[in-house]
């Protein structure tokens, strides 16, 4: 028997909260071990149940949800946990902040369940959930501040192979689409994808596409 999905739901709002834990409690392979209302209850029952993901809110009392994902999944935390921030503001910022703060995905609220369910399956598979196209934008509009002046691509312990897949994964194309463009199987693609997370020791695309612009490897 499949062992479920353990979900910490963390939102100020009772009635989206409870809806939430509803719908996820509502799957076979999906289990909610604890509900909470601000960003530092959440640290801390994150720390003391040890859920595989934790559905998060941007805005809330206490402690906000984008220093409440930095404090679980950001740089430097010993036993990181994957963050789907959910929220019901759709601005580049807020997303922006979000992932540069460890979270694996980001979600509206006004998505249907079947999205909420789909993305809490696809972050704690160890994916990322964000759009290719979403990753041009914000990209695009923050690579400037993503990439220090000091940084350069010659410590970079990658193949050239590995080097041209990162370089295209920061130009947010989806494996298919890599695969198309160097003539590779998606299977292969996925396998070079892997073996770059491992290699750099990111936990998924979201930050590959980050250290691609810090180390000047994308532009």
């Amino acid at each position: 028997m499949t062992v479920p999905v353990r979900v910490l739901v963390c939102d100020d709002q009772a009635l989206v909260r409870t809806g939430f834990a509803t719908i996820i409690d509502a799957q076979p392979d999906l289990e909610v071990v604890g509900e909470c209302g601000d960003g530092r209850a959440a640290v801390e029952l994150a720390r003391r149940l040890t859920p595989d993901i934790v559905v998060m809110d941007v805005r809330m009392p206490v402690l906000d949800g984008i220093a409440a994902t930095r404090l679980l999944a950001g740089a430097g935390v010993a036993d990181p946990v994957k963050v789907l921030v959910v929220t019901t503001f759709n601005l580049d910022a807020y997303v922006y902040e979000a992932l540069r703060a460890g979270a694996s995905g980001f979600l509206l609220k006004d998505a249907p369940p079947a999205q909420l369910l789909h993305g809490i399956r696809t972050v704690a598979s160890g994916a990322a959930l964000l759009a290719p196209e979403v990753t041009r934008r914000l990209v695009g509009r923050y690579a400037a501040r993503i990439r220090p002046a000091e940084s350069g691509s010659d410590r970079v312990p990658l193949t050239p192979r590995e080097l041209e897949v990162l370089r295209l994964i920061a130009d947010g194309l989806s494996n298919g689409e890599i695969a198309a463009a160097l003539t590779l199987s998606p299977e292969t693609v996925k396998t070079y994808v892997s073996r770059i997370l491992t290699k750099l020791d990111l936990r998924d695309r979201v930050q590959a596409v980050v250290y691609a612009y810090r180390n000047g490897l994308a532009t």
